[in-house]
């Protein structure tokens, strides 16, 4: 499912992104992509804070999706949205409901390369958190970030 870029940063309503990917490592690079793509589109440029910000928490939920919730043959989800006041909100979606994440401080020393996603997650966004998946089984992943507490753009 897509939902094209439907209006600007700062437009009245509520913009919306949201599209499956396949539950690969193309696939959470695509997302990450599409979501710098979306932001640009809608007047955070690719290298404003929000931009980095928000496409790091998409590539860490989206390699999460892809590692932990992958079921056989599904897609995982991308949502993004511009809410009231200018608050952007990702949600990552897989088909894995019995698997909810939480922030567990990684046991491995500096040079491990895995156990750190919720970790960095948890430092950037203004939260975070893990719901039932709408519509389907699985769960969704979401962070929400508020564009006004990062440096002006």
């Amino acid at each position: 499912m897509h939902t094209p870029l439907s209006a600007p940063h700062g437009a009245t309503g509520t913009s919306e992104f949201a599209m499956s990917f396949t539950s690969t490592p193309r696939g959470a690079r695509l997302a990450r992509l599409f979501v710098a793509h979306c932001l640009d589109a809608w007047g955070h440029p690719y290298d404003s804070e929000v931009s980095e910000t928000l496409t790091l928490i998409t590539a860490e939920l989206s390699a999460n999706a892809v590692r932990h919730g992958r079921v056989p043959g599904r897609d995982f989800h991308v949502r993004l949205t511009v809410e009231a006041g200018g608050e952007l909100r990702l949600e990552v979606s897989d088909a894995r409901g019995e698997r909810r994440p939480t922030v567990i401080p990684p046991a491995a020393g500096p040079d491990a390369e895995a156990g750190r996603g919720l970790v960095i997650v948890s430092a950037l966004a203004d939260d975070w958190g893990v719901s039932d998946r709408r519509g389907g089984p699985g769960k969704s992943v979401w962070a929400t970030l508020g564009t006004g507490r990062l440096s002006a753009e």
